[in-house]
C-alpha cells in the first residue's frame, strides 16, 4: 500500500489526570514515536500484515531520526521528499489520562514545511512504476497538499483506489476531493460535503457510535465494539489504515470494510502506549477471506 502525508514526532506523557493552567504533574510513563495520519496508518499497515510505503518530509534534523527508527522498527518503508531538509520535523506533545485514554494533542502539523518538498519530478521519481509493484489502495491525509494532489492524480490515472482521511477540513480538498474514490471523515469535520465534489464513498466515524456510510446505491450504519478504552491516541488513524488496507484486499464490501477498521480500532484503544497495540492488530490481518 502507498500511504502520503504528515510524519511528526510525537512526546506522549502518560498521566493520572491532565493538568490544568499553571500546574505540574508527574507523568506515569513517557514515550516517544512517529505520529501523524498517515504515518499511523502505515503502521497499522505493516502491522496487518502488507507492505507499507510512507511518503512524506522527515529531512535532516537529528529529531527525525527518531521517527525513522520507529517506522523502521515496525515495518514501515519510509520515502522522505526532502531529505535534506536542515529544519525540525512538526513536533506533537500529547497527554493522555490514564483513566479512560483521553488524550490533548498540541502540534504544528506540516504548515511550516509544505513549501519546501522537493519538485513533482523527484516525486514522481519515487512512485512505483512496474505493474508488480502497483499498490491495491493508496490513502491520503490531505497534508503536503502538493504531493497529496500528485498522488492522487497518479493513482486516478491507473484505477488505483484513493482513499482520503477527512479528520479536519484542508485548504486542498476542493482541488483533492474530486479525485478521492471514499472520503471518510470524522465526526468533526466542517466544510464541502465530498459528495458535492463527486466522491462516490462518505464514510463518517463518531468515536465510540456507529460509522455511517453512504453511496450512490445505499446509506447505513455499522456499530463500534464496546469496549474499555485504554488509550485513543491516534485510534482514529488505525481506523484509516485499517480501512485502506481492507479496501487493498478488493473483498467485501463498504460495509464489511468498516467493520473490519472498527475491530481493528477497538484493539488499539485496549493498549497503553503509541505502539503496543500492533502484536494484537498483527493477529486481525488474515481476518478477512
Amino acid at each position: 500500500m502507498l500511504l502520503a502525508g504528515l510524519c511528526t514526532v510525537d512526546q506522549v506523557q502518560r498521566v493520572a489526570e491532565i493538568p490544568a493552567p499553571g500546574e505540574k504533574v508527574r507523568s506515569l510513563s513517557m514515550d516517544v514515536a512517529a505520529g501523524g495520519p498517515a504515518t499511523n496508518a502505515a503502521v497499522t499497515v505493516a502491522a496487518l500484515g502488507a507492505g507499507a510505503t510512507l511518503l512524506t518530509v522527515a529531512g535532516a534534523h537529528p529529531l527525525a531520526a527518531l521517527a525513522r527508527a520507529d517506522l523502521e522498527t515496525h515495518g514501515v518503508d519510509l520515502v522522505d521528499l526532502d531529505p535534506g531538509r536542515p529544519d525540525p520535523p512538526a513536533i506533537s506533545a500529547i497527554v493522555v489520562r490514564d483513566s479512560d485514554g483521553e488524550r490533548t494533542v498540541v502540534s504544528r502539523n506540516a504548515h511550516a514545511s509544505a513549501h519546501s518538498v522537493l519538485s513533482m519530478r523527484s516525486l514522481h521519481a519515487r512512485l512505483p512504476h512496474s505493474e508488480d509493484e502497483m499498490p491495491g489502495c493508496v490513502l491520503l491525509d490531505g497534508h503536503h497538499p502538493e504531493v497529496a494532489l500528485e498522488v492522487a492524480r497518479w493513482a486516478k490515472e491507473r484505477a488505483i483506489p484513493v482513499v482520503l482521511d477527512a479528520g479536519s477540513w484542508k485548504p486542498v480538498f476542493p482541488e483533492l476531493l474530486p479525485l478521492v474514490d471514499i472520503a471518510a471523515c470524522s465526526s468533526l469535520y466542517r466544510g464541502d460535503d465530498p459528495r458535492e465534489h463527486g466522491v462516490p464513498v462518505v464514510i463518517t466515524t463518531a468515536g465510540p457510535d456507529p460509522v455511517r456510510w453512504s453511496t450512490a446505491d445505499g446509506s447505513g450504519a455499522v456499530p463500534v465494539p464496546v469496549t474499555r478504552a485504554r488509550d485513543t491516541l491516534g485510534a482514529g488513524d488505525v481506523w484509516h489504515g485499517a480501512f485502506a488496507y481492507a479496501v487493498a484486499r478488493d473483498q467485501g464490501d463498504v460495509p464489511g470494510w468498516i467493520g473490519f477498521a472498527n475491530e481493528v480500532a477497538a484493539e488499539r484503544v485496549r493498549h497503553e502506549g503509541p505502539r503496543s497495540w500492533t502484536a494484537a492488530v498483527a493477529k486481525r490481518g488474515e481476518v478477512l477471506p
